[in-house]
């Protein structure tokens, strides 16, 4: 993208929670943002659970035309994972709705062991790809 107006910016929010697998995903995510001419900015935050105040922060911000979740939300003894994906999936469906900018969902789980996440890294590249594909979607209905 050397030399030339960007076309995409990207807010990459990345858990730190299962970093084996989540550095991973962001590698991933990274990757295929360049790949498509996208311009990423990375947010590190704890776990997935922190997230809302972090894609809020970023959908706000003029520069930024979509978010991608990237996290690992792995079974544990309890449904603790089924209502830390419930909510985080609610509050960035929320944002994206109230702020018109894509958020893409690429959080792994719940249910899921420690395999079933590596095996799912590339969703964070499907994410990247959802939000790069809805942005362009935005901008056609804009010039319509």
């Amino acid at each position: 993208m050397a030399g030339k107006e960007r076309d995409v910016k990207l807010g990459l929010v990345a858990a730190d929670f299962n970093f084996d697998v989540t550095s991973l995903m962001l590698e991933r995510a990274r990757r295929h943002a360049e790949f498509l001419g996208a311009e990423a900015m990375v947010v590190h935050v704890p776990g997935v659970f922190d997230m809302p105040a972090v894609i809020k922060k970023l959908l706000a911000r003029k520069d930024i035309d979509g978010v991608v979740l990237i996290g690992a939300v792995i079974k544990g003894d309890t449904q603790h994972d089924e209502v830390i994906m419930h909510a985080t999936a609610q509050a960035a469906s929320q944002l994206a709705a109230q702020t018109g900018k894509p958020v893409g969902f690429g959080v792994t789980g719940p249910g899921m062991t420690r395999e079933q996440a590596v095996d799912r890294i590339d969703n964070a590249r499907n994410a990247v790809e959802s939000v790069v594909r809805l942005l362009q979607t935005l901008k056609q209905i804009d010039s319509a």
